[in-house]
């Protein structure tokens, strides 16, 4: 048996530790939760640790922690089940990339998230606050991160790698305690729900058939040009699927995208495009020939329709709407980032000045159309207008 390294874990949580953290979980409504993966060199990021809190008056600090190795034959199915139970709220930080890969590895729905990086910025902590300078802020504790980019997919684990990923959810259900008293005294609790429900959605699983809509420069390309980068792309994505490699190691984009143009009949065609080495000829010459050949025979496809652009004068009219978001965010303690990206208030100010129906953006949904989407399409349509009284900017019925 091979000696086992100073300094190394050979031992995580088991079976009968999910059942327990799973009825845990679902007798306190709540469950903290966070993983390790690996994305390098793969064309899905690999899940490599899984850290979960969990409300439990038996441990001395009230809360119970588990780490679960993956790698080992342990049953997730009673875990998976309270992910999927809206009865339990699930507690993460910076959900998206999380949720997505537990619903790929755990076949499993995630249901009522409560992103605490979300709900910070509902808070006044700010739209993009990493967990560790949060702890500090909201609790006064720190964490270390010097295990963050080490080899997760190694086994056995370090000391240091274990002690890192307890840490990381260690604080978390305190963290949310507190973020959910504060958005509670504030009255911004519901729509912190409303926004960390967007997390649940989350999927790192793509469509081989749009692949191609995310190549540079497509959009440059001709009808019967698009055709054959869709076939070449799609079997692109299928092929680092299979092979659980990136899609760039597979086909690099520019070299696709000048696939698509010349569209060459053989291998010999091939070989004059710059990008492809020699492996990509041998190992995948044919098949990509194949692919232009599919492309080339199916329907060309239409460059889509481009959305009205933007005129000079609706520089100051963003300004505006721009200056007017900021203020409102500002009063209400909220992050700015949250409320509204540039491309949307420059759709709103050119459906506004063209007569067209508003368009479908965040900033005229949910709380920000309570918030301030309303006051905008108001201000837009000149039925209000802007003023500055006491150095604050204030929105009120035109003249």
């Amino acid at each position: 048996m091979p000696k086992v390294p100073q300094g190394t874990v050979t031992t995580l949580a088991g079976s009968d530790e999910v059942v327990r953290i799973a009825e845990l979980a679902s007798a306190s409504g709540r469950l903290g939760i966070d993983t390790e993966f690996m994305s390098e060199g793969r064309y899905r990021a690999l899940l490599c640790l899984v850290q979960v809190a969990v409300p439990d008056a038996d441990s001395p600090d009230g809360v119970r922690i588990a780490l679960f190795d993956p790698f080992e034959q342990i049953e997730f199915g009673p875990l998976a089940e309270v992910l999927a139970d809206p009865a339990v709220e699930i507690v993460l930080h910076a959900a998206r990339q999380d949720v997505a890969i537990l619903r790929r590895a755990w076949q499993t729905e995630v249901t009522n998230v409560f992103d605490t990086q979300v709900a910070a910025g509902f808070a006044g902590y700010g739209a993009q606050t990493g967990y560790g300078n949060l702890l500090g802020a909201a609790l006064g504790q720190r964490v270390g991160k010097t295990a963050s980019y080490t080899r997760w997919d190694a086994r056995p684990l370090t000391e240091e790698q274990v002690l890192y990923a307890r840490e990381d959810v260690v604080y978390l259900l305190q963290l949310s305690d507190g973020l959910h008293e504060q958005l509670s005294d504030s009255g911004r609790l519901e729509w912190a729900r409303e926004e960390c429900r967007r997390m649940e959605g989350a999927s790192d699983e793509r469509d081989p058939d749009t692949a191609f809509e995310r190549l540079p420069r497509s959009g440059q390309l001709d009808p019967r040009s698009r055709a054959v980068a869709k076939e070449v792309a799609a079997w692109r994505e299928r092929t680092a699927q299979q092979e659980d490699k990136p899609v760039g190691s597979i086909l690099p984009d520019p070299a696709l995208v000048e696939i698509a143009k010349r569209k060459p009949a053989s291998v010999r065609e091939l070989e004059q495009i710059r990008g492809l080495h020699g492996g990509h000829l041998r190992r995948r010459g044919q098949a990509i020939v194949d692919a232009v050949d599919r492309g080339r025979d199916g329907e060309p496809i239409a460059r889509e329709a481009r959305r009205p652009g933007g005129e000079q004068g609706d520089a100051p009219l963003i300004a505006v709407v721009e200056a007017v978001i900021r203020a409102r965010a500002l009063e209400a303690g909220l992050a700015y980032e949250l409320v509204a990206s540039r491309a949307e208030l420059e759709q709103i100010v050119i459906a506004a000045r063209r007569g067209d129906p508003q368009p479908d953006v965040r900033a005229l949904s949910g709380w920000r159309l309570e918030l301030v989407g309303g006051e905008l399409a108001e201000l837009l349509a000149g039925r209000r207008a802007v003023t500055i009284a006491d150095g604050r900017i204030a929105v009120s019925e035109a003249a």
